[in-house]
């Protein structure tokens, strides 16, 4: 397959530095600094791990600045924390990891089947604490792997989807009330499952690090079915609608993004097959030229609500983070 190398140069100078000049939520600290981890960047993660420490609340959550109901969303911020002290010596870091760590072991409000909830409260669907959100694959068991609770992070995993996966369609609802059963958002939202993919990478990683064949091998398969039906859903220039399977939604490339993050590390480090690479290249091509003069990408799911076209950081870290990755992956 031709690799195409030459798209718009100077583009991911662009996107970092229009990520850096937006507002953030604790996941958003957690997944620009994980995206600035992965491109290389030390000058700009460790900083970004340091106020994630700073902005700790009592209970251990990183990044939480003026506070708030998220649970599973400061998560996001742990692996960079570790990162820095390996890199830095500084205890400071491991410090903040690790009460983050004990506050999701010990702390955190669970499902009776003991999946960690996103929130302590939810702020528009009605008002629960016992939601499960699939955005939660991305911010919880990647950390517990990198931090040896790799069983807790398999558990959590089994347990989004024990009560988020739609089996006759391979793909995730996104959000569920465990008290009652009522799923609040029952819909296949692209960036959700986005988030999962993401996720899921992370966690086969690590596991196949450690030697969990039987680990790395279950949660490879589950990703390949994933991305395998996300591709059944993605019109010819790559990128996904908001809805996967949804007619009258709008194009959103984050989803797109996190597709081929996950696309490009899954066939560098041998666990997607090489024919996916094009279709990551066909979604990485469509939102590089989507991104306008000041680094920001459009069409894309937008903050704060993400139910309509916008912008995010999210979006701005997933294509730092596909970009990252397809640097590997041309190189092969």
């Amino acid at each position: 397959m031709e690799k195409n190398t030459g798209l718009q140069d100077g583009a991911l100078d662009r996107v970092i530095k229009a990520m850096l000049a937006m507002q953030r939520y604790p996941w958003e600290q957690g997944v620009c600094a994980q995206a600035l981890y992965e491109a290389g960047r030390d000058d700009l993660w460790i900083p970004m791990a340091h106020d994630a420490v700073k902005r700790m609340d009592r209970e251990g959550r990183l990044a939480m600045a003026g506070g708030g109901e998220e649970v599973s969303d400061p998560a996001a911020n742990g692996e960079v924390c570790l990162r820095a002290f390996e890199k830095t010596g500084d205890l400071f870091f491991i410090n903040g990891a690790k009460r983050m760590l004990e506050y999701l072991l010990n702390d955190a409000p669970r499902t009776a089947d003991g999946v960690i909830c996103h929130n302590n409260t939810s702020f528009f669907e009605g008002f629960s604490k016992y939601q499960l959100w699939i955005d939660g694959m991305y911010m919880v068991p990647p950390f517990l792997a990198v931090m040896g609770e790799l069983d807790e992070a398999y558990s959590q995993i089994k347990g989004y989807v024990r009560h988020l996966f739609d089996d006759e369609n391979d793909l995730f609802y996104h959000i569920v009330d465990v008290s009652d059963g009522r799923f609040v958002r029952k819909v296949h939202w692209a960036t959700g499952n986005g988030w999962a993919v993401m996720g899921l990478a992370r966690v086969i990683e690590e596991a196949d690090g450690k030697g969990r064949k039987d680990i790395a091998s279950e949660l490879t398969a589950l990703l390949i079915r994933v991305i395998s039906a996300m591709h059944r859903h993605q019109p010819a220039d790559g990128r996904f609608t908001d809805i996967l399977d949804g007619d009258d939604s709008f194009t959103d490339g984050t989803s797109s993004m996190m597709f081929a993050a996950a696309v490009y590390r899954g066939i560098v480090h041998g666990y997607v097959p090489e024919e996916f690479g094009q279709y990551a290249e066909n979604a990485y091509g469509a939102v590089t030229n989507d991104i306008d003069e000041y680094g920001i990408l459009r069409h894309v799911a937008g903050c704060p609500d993400f139910i309509s076209d916008g912008t995010s950081a999210e979006a701005q870290a997933s294509y730092i983070m596909a970009s990252a990755r397809r640097e590997i992956y041309l190189k092969g």
